[in-house]
């Protein structure tokens, strides 16, 4: 990976390689720390949300976003309150269980920080790869945890409180299954073998994704609508109304392929 990077680092990313040295200047104890992955997840998790509780708030007065709340059972938006509590929980989980088994995985991978940023394709072509191999994942992970009943119980049944979800609720699960997303993305990016700039960048958009997915609203610029591949807020709505199908995160090829997948039904929208 260096080798792409040696050759087209500066000719064709010098924006990215002026970025990585910003980012390693003085910061390779930052870097480096075993509390980086658990710290970074939780609080772009929380600052992603941020855009949706405005929303939420904004629904209250304005017809238009109202009208993007998805028509099947959505429901109004949740209350502040309702927002809070789940916010606490979420930190809960973190701070006694996801953060000190991420530090004890992270110290275990031994990472380490080369002098050279990738190039944009390097980039590209290692989230994206992260992304599907993720989705994957997961998707064995989250079947799993649906057909097995003690997992169910034990370990996602708390994730399907949220008949609705909103964009918080994307990591309110319990503490074996939070973990167990972030150590999916983890090795996905060890697996991929990510350079440490392409690694953030998958764990941002996997975080959006999954905040996205969640939110409630099918949004005008959402990306299931530029990308058909992709299954959106709309298509995991309806695994949280029927638990059966759509198990996938993202894309919709092993739903498709498996027979899970169920397309989300067409609401016509008030003018």
């Amino acid at each position: 990976m260096n080798v792409t990077a040696t050759e087209h680092g500066e000719a064709h990313a010098p924006i990215l390689q002026g970025l990585w040295e910003s980012v390693r200047s003085g910061q390779e104890d930052i870097l480096l720390s075993p509390y980086l992955p658990a710290s970074y997840a939780f609080l772009t998790h929380v600052l992603l949300c941020a855009p949706f509780l405005a929303l939420d708030a904004l629904g209250s007065v304005c017809r238009r976003v109202r009208s993007w709340r998805i028509a099947a059972g959505s429901g109004p938006p949740p209350p502040l309150r309702r927002w809070f509590d789940c916010f606490w929980r979420v930190l809960y989980r973190y701070l006694t269980t996801v953060l000190p088994a991420t530090a004890l995985f992270h110290t275990l991978r031994s990472p380490a920080l080369p002098q050279l940023a990738p190039s944009c394709w390097q980039l590209f072509v290692e989230v994206f790869s992260c992304l599907l191999l993720f989705d994957t994942l997961f998707f064995i992970w989250h079947v799993s945890m649906h057909r097995v009943t003690w997992l169910y119980r034990n370990a996602h049944q708390l994730h399907h409180q949220h008949h609705t979800p909103f964009a918080l609720a994307a990591q309110d699960s319990g503490s074996l299954e939070l973990l167990s997303l972030l150590l999916l993305a983890l090795s996905s990016a060890w697996a991929v073998g990510c350079h440490p700039l392409s690694e953030a960048v998958f764990h941002l958009v996997n975080s959006w994704l999954a905040v996205e997915d969640h939110c409630g609203y099918e949004l005008p610029w959402a990306l299931h609508r530029l990308l058909p591949c992709m299954g959106g807020a709309p298509y995991h709505q309806v695994h949280h109304t029927l638990h059966s199908v759509n198990y996938a995160p993202y894309f919709i090829h092993w739903d498709v392929l498996f027979g899970t997948y169920r397309a989300p039904v067409k609401y016509s929208r008030p003018k």
